[in-house]
This record gives C-alpha cells, structure tokens and sequence, in this order.
C-alpha cells in the first residue's frame, strides 16, 4: 500500500514496546460508553459476522486490522446500533500496523462517546479525531512520519446501512444473487479510470494501481465518504483490504458470499488469495442480513426463530444503478431511497 502524501522512512529499528501496539487510555475503555437516553430500536437486524486476517505469503508482519462492537443495550442499538471495520495500514518501521490498530480503536470509541445525538456526526467526527490522533503521533516520531490507514466500516442502526469510506479498501453488497461495489477507491488509477484517461483493464495492471490518494493520519486533514441504504433480510456484506481485491475479481466474491456462511466465506477469501499468490496482507469481514425484526428484551428475544422478520419493500422495478465498470450504485431514483454521497456534514 502506498499512499503520495507519505514520505519514505529509513528502515529503522525502534524498541518493541513503541511498535507492539497503539497506545490507548485503558480507563477510558473500562468506563464504558456515555450515557444514553432510554429508548427502544424499532426494529434491530439479525446479523451473523465473521471476519479474518492473514499475513500472507510474503510480508513479514500484519498491517491489517478488524473490528467491531455489537451492543446490546437498547438504547445504544438505537442510536448507534453495531459497527463493523477494516482497515489496512501505511508506513514504514511497523508504523502503518500501529496505525490501523490505533485508528481502529479511536473509531470505536470515538462513535460510541460522541455526545451527539445525529450518527452521521459521530462517525464523521470519530475518523477525523482518529486522524489527528495519528497524524500528531507521526510527527512526534521520525520513523512514523507519513503513516496512516484506510478505513472501510460499515454500521447497522435499526434499518439504515451507513458505509465510511477512506483509502481502497472495499465494501460490498450481495444482493439478490448480484454484487454491487459501494465504495469508490481513494487511488491514483481510479482517479484516472473516473476521469476517462485510463480504461478499467489498464487500471488493473497498472504500476501505480497500489497509490491511494486518500487515508486516515497520512495528512492533518481527512475527507471520507458516506453511503447509506436501507438493510434488506438476505444482503451480504463483505468489507475486505486490497490483499483480496487484488486476486479475486466480483464474480468470484458474488460466488464466495453467496453460497456460504460468514465464517466460511472468510476463510475460502483468505485462502484464494494464499494460492494465488498473497503478496499482501489479506482481510475480509463477512456481515449476512439474516432478519429484521421487531426489538424485543433479550429474554423474549431469544425465543424468537431468526425467520421472524418485518415486512420489507418489494423490489419493485427499480434496480440497483451503476456507475461506471465498478458497478458503484447511484441514487436510484425517486423510486426508492438510494446511495447518499455525504460529502459534508455542515
């Protein structure tokens, strides 16, 4: 992973204790969240998760990184509701897995915290503290001058899908035995292929294909996009680093998602890309949509079949609407709601 705005570090050694991990205030993590104002979700989705991460077949330490919180509360599923992420580091000397570990980490707590009451804010403005938080860290020490990460996360809060989007790590939606590529890279090819100089096979195989014009700390300022939808029993989300893209094309991630549980289809990514050569590392978070159904207490909860679902929209006649080669959906219409690109939040 390359990105422009980092500058190359001397292959320095520091001491493991600066490079292990990210540091973070444990008493902030044990305290827990804010408080919230009690309030029931009006419908919570079924959701089966599963996420890996590899090495690969070449690096000698992982720059990737997952994670994910699934509240319970109630009153925290309604406001929040659960956040899933993938993030693949930059830098050298260990700097870029410090700070995916380190974006990771302030994303979580960060939304979770935000006083506001508006989503959107609180994602928005837990990436833009995560970027000062690493941005600072990197200018306080030479060797991780230039680090940063790209973010893919994606949150389930009642009905509404909201992905954040930084770098050209990827979000995928299965559905309906079709596959739609949400997110738009943040690279330099992708620039060149939207802008019409440079067709999608040269993109492909191009020397540049690897340098991403966005990511989370490389630079004091961050600039991610935001797409929503509503959820639909039956979708299948797969969030995954360049480490698999790079092997698999869509059809093979369509066949992948579709015919296998979570766990499993995170395992057969992570091998794909082994067998075919794993220059990099690797990661895919799988999230299958089982159900949307109405909120209940944990104890009736838990007696309820997984079936049990709201009613959904039909299909209607309106598809999903592509951009380009990519297949990045557009609104669709007036129809019904489609992918919002929140550019600001002002």
């Amino acid at each position: 992973m390359s990105d422009p705005s980092a500058t190359s570090s001397p292959d320095v050694q520091t001491e493991t204790s600066d490079v292990s991990t990210a540091k973070f205030d444990r008493e902030e993590l044990v305290r827990g969240w804010r408080e919230y104002e009690p309030r029931r979700p009006r419908v919570v989705p079924v959701l089966k998760a599963a996420a890996k991460t590899d090495m690969g077949q070449v690096r000698e330490n992982n720059e990737d990184k997952f994670d994910f919180y699934e509240p319970e509360d109630p009153a925290i599923l309604a406001a929040r509701g659960c956040l899933y992420a993938v993030s693949d580091g930059i830098g050298g000397a260990q700097a870029g897995q410090i700070a995916s570990e380190l974006l990771l980490k302030n994303l979580i707590s960060g939304y979770y915290d935000h006083a506001s009451s508006d989503l959107l804010t609180a994602l928005y403005e837990s990436i833009v503290n995560a970027n000062d938080k690493i941005h600072s860290l990197a200018q306080m020490i030479p060797e991780r001058n230039g680090m940063g990460a790209t973010l893919t996360a994606i949150v389930f809060c009642e009905d509404r899908v909201i992905v954040a989007q930084v770098g050209d790590s990827r979000a995928y939606c299965l559905r309906n035995g079709t596959l739609f590529q949400i997110t738009q890279d943040h690279s330099w090819v992708e620039e060149q292929v939207r802008a019409g100089v440079m067709s999608r096979a040269d993109a492909e195989i191009s020397p540049f294909k690897n340098v991403i014009t966005r990511s989370v700390g490389a630079a004091p300022n961050v600039n991610p996009d935001f797409y929503e939808e509503e959820a639909q029993p039956g979708d299948v989300w797969v969030l995954c680093s360049d480490g698999l893209t790079a092997y698999a094309n869509s059809d093979e991630i369509a066949a992948v998602a579709g015919s296998v549980p979570p766990s499993e289809a995170a395992r057969q990514f992570i091998e794909m890309a082994n067998v075919r050569g794993g220059r990099d590392n690797i990661t895919a978070f799988v999230v299958s949509v089982r159900a949307l159904c109405p909120f209940s207490e944990p104890e009736s909860m838990a007696s309820q079949p997984e079936t049990t679902s709201v009613p959904v929209p039909d299909e209607e006649t309106v598809p999903f609407s592509t951009h380009g080669d990519a297949g990045v959906r557009e609104s669709a219409g007036p129809g019904r709601p489609g992918w919002k690109r929140m550019l600001g939040l002002g």
